[in-house]
């Protein structure tokens, strides 16, 4: 009786569309649009069946990747209201602009941490040219020609491509023939210039976003996807976005996950003088990782947790609200931590096994193109931590290759 009277509160429309949903059905906008807003039973029904169709995508295997972020530079001058990282170049106290000895370095001690991937973005500083970029990745696969390098967003392409004089696919090309092995797909933020117009209106809009997204893809460079949510959208935002990213998916293939952001409030201009909302509530921000997997599938499959942003707990409860993947390891982190998040900078991969475990899911250590590098079956045989205490502070084709499901050796030192 009591579960009878649970299935009533159920609104049928919600219940109808996550049925469609689990059928495969292919979910509209406007459906997303009204997920997005599932409160009560509809929430709680919209979280198991986010989790059931986790399950049927991609089993009980959560992954993570040993990565390294290294920003290169804070000085930028796109001026984002939401940004608490940049710095003007003669703000000498705060400004850093690394040398190449100082990536190298830096890459050096993620390899002796266990990374098989670095992930690279920087400020947009005006001294910058595309020459600086490539100077990067050759230096980079140089020293370690293994380390796979995932490299500058599309507001960093389209930069360097005005620099450049370059066909935008022959400038894409041309980082990938010097080390580039996969793009970010930030600089998303919201993809409606509505929003974009208050949110950063320096920044590229959204038709050259995709325009940078899709040229790749072409070529065959694969790209993450991303939102930021939680701060002045609407639903129906959200919902849209997804819907253009799903749409480039369905033309391309190229998107390897779907990263969903929350806005991270402290310490800039939107919260502080803008009136944007104090980021995303745990409601939404569980709401977005349900909804995200059941639209986007069978198209996408990767939902990923960011953990800087919601934390190790909450990330949990992600994993069991349609999350199968539980990011990087970082190593540092700055952009979130500078505009005020307090989840720390570095998640040990023993940590994530940890954590994994206590949600009743196998960990799996994935590469960046989510080809299986180790399955963790047995916690007993698991493999020390390459940590250490304290961390060190230092001042392809044209189409796509599924990865392969096998073990891979550690990158090594070139």
């Amino acid at each position: 009786m009591m579960l009878d009277q649970l299935n009533h509160a159920v609104t049928p429309r919600i219940a109808s569309i996550l049925e469609n949903a689990l059928a495969g059905r292919e979910m509209s906008v406007d459906d997303a649009t009204l997920l997005l807003d599932a409160e009560g039973a509809d929430f709680h029904l919209l979280l198991r069946a986010a989790d059931w169709a986790r399950e049927q995508d991609c089993g009980d295997d959560v992954s993570y990747v040993v990565c390294r972020n290294i920003n290169f530079t804070n000085v930028c001058y796109v001026g984002c209201s939401f940004c608490g990282f940049a710095r003007h170049k003669d703000d000498l106290a705060e400004a850093y602009d690394h040398p190449m000895e100082v990536l190298v370095e830096k890459c050096r001690d993620a390899i002796a941490r266990g990374a098989s991937e670095v992930c690279i973005q920087g400020g947009i500083h005006p001294n910058k040219d595309h020459g600086h970029y490539r100077e990067i990745l050759e230096t980079i696969r140089a020293a370690f020609p293994k380390l796979h390098i995932h490299a500058f967003s599309p507001e960093e392409m389209d930069f360097g491509h005005r620099k450049s004089g370059m066909a935008l696919d022959e400038y894409l090309g041309w980082l990938v023939d010097a080390g580039l092995g996969t793009m970010p797909g930030t600089a998303a933020e919201i993809l409606d210039d509505e929003i974009r117009d208050v949110l950063s209106p320096k920044k590229l809009k959204s038709a050259r976003w995709e325009e940078i997204v899709r040229t790749a893809h072409g070529i065959g460079l694969r790209s993450s996807s991303t939102l930021m949510y939680g701060h002045i959208e609407e639903r129906r935002h959200i919902a849209a976005h997804l819907g253009l990213l799903r749409e480039i998916q369905k033309d391309t293939g190229g998107f390897t996950e779907f990263v969903p952001l929350g806005f991270i409030h402290e310490r800039n201009m939107l919260y502080n003088y803008m009136g944007a909302r104090p980021g995303p509530s745990m409601s939404e921000d569980l709401r977005m990782i349900a909804v995200s997997r059941l639209f986007l599938r069978p198209h996408i499959t990767n939902i990923q947790v960011s953990w800087v942003k919601m934390g190790h707990k909450l990330g949990q409860m992600a994993l069991m609200a349609g999350a199968n993947d539980f990011g990087g390891t970082l190593m540092e982190e700055s952009i979130s931590r500078e505009s005020g998040s307090q989840h720390g900078e570095n998640t040990t991969a023993e940590e994530f096994r940890r954590l994994i475990r206590e949600c009743g899911r196998v960990p799996v250590e994935r590469s960046t193109l989510y080809g299986t590098i180790q399955r963790f079956d047995d916690p007993a045989l698991d493999p020390p931590s390459l940590e250490p205490a304290p961390a060190v502070e230092l001042s392809g084709p044209a189409r796509f290759r599924e990865p392969r499901a096998v073990r891979e050796p550690k990158v090594a030192a070139g």
